[in-house]
């Protein structure tokens, strides 16, 4: 039985189509993929969706769907896992007590249950059901010695298996804290156990985003390539799924162009881009270097990212001005949950090793970290520029190695994976891309460009501070008391 039989039988798959009349574009792509004769309106469907000109003459075991939202992504992988995981035999090629995993893959487990819960229906089928040995809330057992699982999106977890499909859904918006590129790394972790069973299948699918990532490189380089082993299947919502209303694309395209035509014509996105090059970064970093210690004709700057505590990392960064280098000399991050008025006072703690008494951040949560630095004897106020301009002005130091970094994996991490934006007016913007994070690149940054030559004044410990300082200014304690702010705001007097 093919997966095309498996489709127009109303005891199998067909019984769960809504509208099999509908589903044209979807058997094109199966038949590609399997590679099973089409007929001419599939196969003209196949050579707009793929760029290709000849047909398939052998299965692919690896395949892209770079598709719109609501196409019918999640449910099509579903139903080739659920095909494959009771259509084909797999047991001649365990050893005992071996199982054959089809792994379902999404940025969590939360976004992963989406076809989780598609293949459970599946599976619910009366000719099917038979097959199911023992199910639990993230993993189904087949008595035919097949597994489907749910797996979040890591390299360190997906390895060790025994995989007879992987399925990644929307992996161009996984997330980027465990590594630079952390779909490069999970595909790689995740070949070696596909080697194993003959026909094994890794399935990738996503609305595009960025012009970076596992998924415009797989579209870079297979799309349009007759020869290439690997297919890529790429077209609009409505292509795939016609039933989608277009009264609600053409209503998106009018609020915001760019993002519509990611989200429903399956464009990757012109207007997102790579904030920093991922050599520029490493080039900056001193390898085995963690931390430095604080010396005692040094003059250090301070620069805070306040968290309310329940999602965002609170971060601190410490960094000092030698030789016109910029150099980053303490991170520190901690981790929700937590005291906001616990791990200020740590930050104190180690603000005041470095001999600094007034720091920077920025404006979040308005006087709670004001009022709880201040009891440690610590001045804090606001950053004078927003997060894109400080990611903006250090970028030229970065591209010139002029700043110096500690071997950190999260800075380098969260540097590498900020993205810019330019909006409609032509304004760029700065910012992690979605469901990633830069609480600790936001510390560093602010901490390296108040260190920077054209910020930081040749002073006298001691003295009165009122000196402008590119865009920041300490203030005099005239202009605190104006803003209701008392105390001394030497930023490297002594304790």
């Amino acid at each position: 039985m093919t997966i095309i039989d498996a489709i127009a039988d109303a005891k199998l798959f067909g019984g769960a189509l809504r509208d099999p009349t509908t589903w044209s574009a979807w058997r094109a792509f199966l038949c590609a993929l399997f590679a099973l004769p089409m007929s001419d309106t599939e196969a003209d469907v196949f050579r707009a969706c793929t760029g290709r000109g000849a047909l398939p003459e052998a299965p692919f075991t690896e395949a892209w769907l770079v598709c719109g939202r609501r196409a019918g992504k999640s449910f099509v992988l579903a139903i080739v896992a659920v095909f494959l995981a009771c259509f084909r035999e797999w047991r001649p090629h365990l050893a005992l007590g071996e199982r054959a995993t089809i792994m379902v893959i999404a940025t969590d487990r939360k976004q992963a249950r989406v076809i989780f819960r598609y293949v459970r229906g599946l599976l619910s089928i009366p000719m099917l059901a038979p097959l199911i040995e023992r199910e639990a809330a993230e993993a189904i057992d087949l008595s035919n010695g097949v597994s489907i699982e749910i797996a979040v999106a890591s390299y360190r977890t997906t390895r060790g298996y025994t995989l007879a499909a992987v399925l990644c859904d929307e992996i161009a918006f996984w997330r980027s804290d465990d590594a630079a590129e952390p779909d490069y790394q999970i595909l790689d972790a995740l070949r070696p156990g596909l080697g194993t069973l003959p026909g094994a299948m890794l399935l990738c699918a996503s609305s595009p985003y960025a012009q970076n990532g596992a998924l415009y490189d797989a579209w870079r380089r297979y799309h349009s390539q007759d020869d290439a082993s690997v297919l890529v299947w790429h077209a609009p919502t409505r292509t795939m799924n016609p039933t989608f209303p277009q009264a609600t694309v053409d209503a998106a395209m009018e609020r915001d162009p760019a993002s519509a035509s990611a989200e429903y014509l399956a464009e990757f996105r012109r207007d997102v881009q790579a904030f920093v090059a991922r050599e520029a970064v490493e080039a900056c970093v001193s390898r085995g270097v963690f931390e430095r210690s604080p010396l005692s004709d040094v003059r250090y700057v301070g620069f805070v990212d306040p968290s309310g505590g329940s999602s965002d990392s609170m971060t601190m960064a410490v960094a000092h001005l030698e030789n016109n280098i910029t150099v980053l000399d303490c991170v520190r991050e901690r981790k929700p949950p937590f005291s906001p008025e616990a791990v200020l006072s740590e930050f104190a703690d180690v603000l005041k090793n470095y001999r600094i008494g007034t720091v920077r951040g920025d404006r979040y949560g308005g006087e709670f970290p004001r009022e709880l630095l201040r009891k440690q004897r610590i001045e804090y106020l606001a950053a004078d520029k927003v997060k894109s301009e400080i990611y903006l002005s250090v970028l030229p130091a970065i591209n010139s190695r002029r700043v110096d970094l500690l071997d950190d994996p999260r800075l380098l991490t969260q540097f590498c994976g900020l993205e810019r934006r330019t909006a409609r007016g032509g304004k760029d913007s700065i910012d992690h891309r979605p469901g990633a994070h830069d609480d600790v690149a936001n510390a560093v940054a602010g901490a390296l460009l108040l260190a920077k030559p054209n910020v930081i004044a040749e002073i006298d410990i001691g003295n009165p501070i009122n000196i402008p300082m590119g865009d920041y200014i300490y203030r005099s304690e005239m202009q605190q008391q104006t803003e209701g702010v008392s105390g001394s705001h030497d930023p490297h007097r002594m304790f």
